[in-house]
């Protein structure tokens, strides 16, 4: 039996940068990655669309920790620790060049994930960590002083083992055996499913607003660029209400209302008197054909349409009703959400290990001594930006550095 200082089990972002830095910190150490599939790091390939978005440009660890709907607390201290200028610090020691987008994601200069997978490969290689794809880890328990671990393929053991397996429900019930409380995983980072006239052959479109959860069990508001999708909406300020209302949303079952304005920042009663205004200073020219407010045309046409307004009316013939319609449909528009699609192939949870069974200085269980815990198999989830792999950095960084030490 193949015996290792440390078995790291999840050949993903959070258990290959363990085994990097672990590695690092002491060259001497024998360690090896189990992944059960035939590729290790599937989700960085696919992450970003293609380009992994390796972190955010936030700097300061307190507003880094309020992208986190679970997390946030138990990340401000690791955040002291490593975080994002340490990420890209690190990147770029190993010859990544990265770059800032205008929205704070960090990518590679390359714009190709498979420079950020290339470049773990070749550290595993270069520091001698071995790799063993197709294992699929059945068990693992402590047996005197070290780590038994049952794969597909054979027994192994280990002083140390870090569970780096994302949202995996064999993982988790092998840790419920082992003591700990799994808090229940529900979807996160999803996209809303709407069948609504005013939206329907609009896909592509995307424009700022501010959207609103209309449930009084609910209350929860985001702002941000709203996509308009084939089956629904989308964007920034979708998937932020997706993140922090996950549990409250699944309680819903996913059928609820939103109210969203297309124009943040504004109300209903401003709108009514700038269209007032528009009533007086464009009364001759017809509604429907001059898009105001800097709204997307045929969004603005169906907006109008959905007020009440036919093709043709002038401003100087709407009525006092039809003005306020349209105040509401651009300020308070009322869309009925029914049922969610994943977000691309990014699927992220909202659950997973109770984030108080966890030593968070290193990332090891305060039930089990060497047994450590890095990712998404923790009750922790961001919004969509790279948040998520950052608290794959952190959470490996720290616990490769307790795992190196004797």
């Amino acid at each position: 039996m193949q015996h290792f200082d440390i078995i790291i089990i999840g050949g993903g972002a959070a258990g290959f940068f363990t085994a990097i830095n672990a590695a690092e910190f002491n060259p001497n150490l024998k360690i090896a990655i189990f992944e059960r599939g035939k590729e290790v790091l599937t989700k960085v390939k696919i992450s970003g669309g293609g380009r992994c978005n390796v972190t955010h440009a936030e700097f300061i660890p307190k507003e880094l920790s309020l992208n986190y709907p679970r997390g946030e607390k138990e990340l401000l201290g690791p955040f002291h620790g490593f975080m994002t200028g340490d990420t890209m610090e690190w990147f770029e020691k190993k010859g990544i060049e990265l770059k800032i987008e205008d929205d704070g994601r960090i990518f590679p200069v390359s714009d190709d994930s498979q420079s950020i997978i290339n470049c773990f490969l070749q550290e595993t290689e270069r520091l001698k960590i071995q790799v063993f794809k197709s294992h699929a880890v059945q068990n693992f328990q402590k047996e005197e002083k070290c780590w038994m671990v049952k794969t597909s393929k054979g027994y192994f053991s280990a002083d140390k083992i870090m569970l780096a397996t994302g949202s995996n429900p064999k993982m988790w019930n092998i840790l419920k055996k082992l003591g700990h409380e799994i808090i229940e995983p529900v979807p996160s980072l999803f996209t809303f499913n709407i069948q609504d006239a005013r939206i329907k052959d609009l896909p592509g479109i995307a424009t700022e607003a501010e959207v609103k959860i209309n449930s009084k069990n609910v209350n929860l508001e985001s702002k941000g660029p709203l996509l308009i999708t084939h089956w629904g909406m989308s964007g920034p300020g979708i998937l932020k209400l997706s993140a922090w209302g996950a549990r409250d949303l699944e309680k819903l079952n996913y059928q609820f209302e939103i109210l969203v304005n297309w124009l943040p920042g504004f109300n209903s009663e401003d709108i009514l008197s700038s269209l007032k205004d528009l009533k007086s200073k464009l009364a001759k020219q017809q509604v429907m054909k001059n898009a105001q407010f800097d709204l997307p045309k045929r969004l603005w046409k169906n907006l109008v349409i959905a007020s009440g307004i036919a093709e043709g009316t002038t401003w100087a013939d709407l009525n006092k009703n039809q003005l306020q319609n349209l105040s509401v449909q651009l300020t308070a528009a009322t869309f009925k959400v029914n049922g969610k699609s994943t977000f691309k192939e990014e699927f992220v949870t909202a659950g997973g290990v109770n984030l108080k069974e966890v030593n968070f200085k290193t990332f090891e269980s305060k039930l089990h001594k060497n047994l450590f815990l890095a990712g998404e198999v923790l009750n922790i989830d961001a919004i969509t930006g790279g948040f998520n792999f950052q608290n794959a950095w952190t959470g490996g960084f720290l616990a490769a550095q307790a795992m190196s030490e004797d």
